[in-house]
């Protein structure tokens, strides 16, 4: 927001509040990744070898661990992610879900392959908020197919409580 327009906020909304969101290249990270397996490129960028994706820092995800067929995230929610009535908005809760499912295929992918995401379900089973604390997404594998995957995902809030979960179709094809 500009200073102009911050001087013609309307008395009451509260002091102004910001994050500031850096990157790398996306596009290091992802050329340096076809020339390695799904799980070595996710180790790659856990161990900082390889930066993340940008999405990581926009919305404050971090992968924790992975081993073939399962990925943890974490993601620290705050108020910049709020929908209208107060709460974290559903699409960091899915984008979240939409990244262990997709990680957990690519876990068992080797070199040359990829995914994409097909379809998503998710279930939103609690509010999310900032009093939340640390949200922990697992990606987990049902099948592997050759063409389609099939993989699960769960959040929970600091607490342990289920927050959301998800089934996603992915699609795996050759990479160029």
């Amino acid at each position: 927001m500009t200073a102009a327009a911050r001087d013609t906020s309307p008395e009451g909304w509260g002091e102004e509040r910001s994050r500031t969101v850096t990157w790398h290249d996306p596009m290091v990270g992802a050329s340096q990744g076809l020339a390695r397996s799904g799980i070595d490129y996710i180790h790659a960028m856990i161990d900082g070898e390889l930066p993340p994706p940008p999405i990581s820092g926009l919305m404050q995800l971090e992968i924790v661990s992975a081993t073939p067929g399962h990925v943890v995230f974490t993601c620290l929610p705050d108020e910049s992610s709020y929908n209208p009535i107060g709460a974290v908005h559903g699409g960091l809760v899915c984008t979240l879900l939409d990244s262990v499912a997709g990680c957990a295929l690519h876990s068992t992918l080797p070199q040359g392959r990829g995914y994409t995401s097909v379809e998503i379900k998710v279930n939103y089973l609690k509010a999310v908020r900032a009093t939340s604390g640390l949200l922990t997404a697992t990606g987990t594998v049902v099948r592997a197919g050759s063409r389609v995957g099939f993989t699960e995902g769960v959040v929970t809030d600091e607490s342990g409580a289920i927050v959301a979960t998800a089934t996603s179709t992915l699609l795996v094809f050759d990479l160029p």
